[in-house]
């Protein structure tokens, strides 16, 4: 007993001390706030590595304070993150805490009711980078709706997105709802986790919005503007800051046939093709832990280098770069294998104007003046469910 209040202690001293410090308090550190409605409760956990309280996993903080956690449901890339981008997450036990882990990123991406027997309350708590092709806000999503189907609390502990400071793509054309595209949102939407938690709510896109008992819990000392160093990749293959800055410019890439770096030690800070012909740079795409069977793999790639790209860029932008990839589609010289033929890169852009505009020639200003409408729309729905100031 003397060992969990001493942790509660440090923590709740730690917390004091960043909001006196006007250090940005994530969520997750504000135990005074959420402890207590976890105690005598069976607890569900939707975690990743970037569930961190300082350097301590939730799972393993909770765990020490003798709170019971019942299940672990795991998102794309698995748990403990070692999963490639697409792999189908298994369920199992983590070897630490015995726990049972439920995959919401194989056979299923929603909770069943077998998968919530026994839960009396949910804990989200994961790093997003602000991008709706990011799969952790479609596992908000559908734990949100499995929660007010099931009468089960959630709580949504909150984190600051490092792509917060803007709005800027096409609203997704709903005929195209995806995994990587569950919601009327722009491509960079400018909200936390737990602003898009209300927001789902607020404009009733879950199913049964209005049973869903939810509790974000806020950051403190955070803004839309505020410079927050990610403690831990969000994600295996956005490895740094400028990596998650870049991504979601670069992202669209992905529904084509050129390598965003993936198999390097820098994915998405460079980008190629073995056929340009354009550009001097070079990359050769190798199996890594975190690219098992990378796009070109062995192939020289020739593109673009971002790797110096100036950060104070990336922090000051109040949109998307398409020029990167307009660019090089206009200099490709085989523009019918650019794009993939599955129709990943619609999936990806949330319309298929973007596809047929780039075909047909047209200009940045003219394709951005084709979602300008949208977009206005979507900001001011934003408004509504803001927790920090722009």
């Amino acid at each position: 007993m003397k060992h969990w209040i001493l942790i509660i202690w440090y923590a709740f001293l730690c917390a004091g001390l960043q909001a006196q410090t006007g250090k940005v308090v994530v969520g997750a550190e504000r135990l005074d706030v959420y402890l207590p409605l976890l105690r005598n409760k069976e607890v569900g956990l939707v975690v990743n590595p970037s569930s961190l309280i300082g350097t301590t996993h939730l799972v393993d903080t909770l765990c020490a304070l003798g709170q019971c956690v019942a299940r672990i449901y795991a998102p794309e890339h698995g748990f403990r993150g070692l999963a490639d981008a697409g792999e189908l997450v298994k369920d199992g036990q983590d070897q630490r805490t015995s726990i049972p882990i439920v995959s919401l990123y194989g056979k299923k991406k929603k909770p069943r009711a077998e998968d919530l027997a026994g839960i009396n309350v949910v804990v989200f708590d994961i790093q997003d980078v602000g991008c709706r092709f990011f799969t952790y806000i479609s596992t908000l999503f559908y734990v949100m709706e499995a929660c007010a189907e099931h009468d089960i609390p959630l709580i949504v502990l909150d984190r600051p997105n490092p792509n917060g400071h803007f709005v800027d793509g096409p609203v997704l054309d709903m005929r195209l709802e995806s995994f990587v595209g569950i919601a009327p949102l722009p491509i960079v939407y400018g909200c936390t986790i737990g602003e898009l938690a209300l927001l789902f709510k607020g404009e009733g896109w879950i199913g049964n919005p209005d049973k869903l008992n939810l509790k974000v819990v806020p950051c403190l000392n955070y803004t839309h503007q505020s410079w927050y160093e990610l403690p831990v990749r969000p994600s295996p293959n956005l490895p740094d800051m400028r990596s998650t800055m870049l991504y979601p410019s670069l992202c669209l890439f992905e529904g084509s046939s050129v390598s965003v770096g993936r198999g390097t030690d820098t994915p998405f800070q460079v980008f190629g093709h073995p056929d340009n012909t354009v550009d001097s740079f070079a990359f050769t795409p190798r199996p890594n832990a975190a690219a098992h069977t990378p796009l070109h793999q062995g192939w020289v790639c020739f593109g673009k280098d971002l790797r110096n790209y100036p950060m104070d860029s990336l922090r000051n932008q109040t949109q998307l770069n398409l020029h990167w990839l307009l660019d090089f589609y206009k200099h490709f010289p085989n523009k019918p294998v650019f794009f993939r033929s599955d129709g990943f890169f619609d999936l990806l852009a949330g319309t298929t104007y973007l596809r047929k505009q780039m075909e047909a020639g047209k200009t940045e200003a003219e394709i951005r003046a084709s979602w300008a409408e949208d977009l206005g729309f979507f900001k001011e729905i934003r408004k509504n469910y803001l927790l920090y100031p722009d």
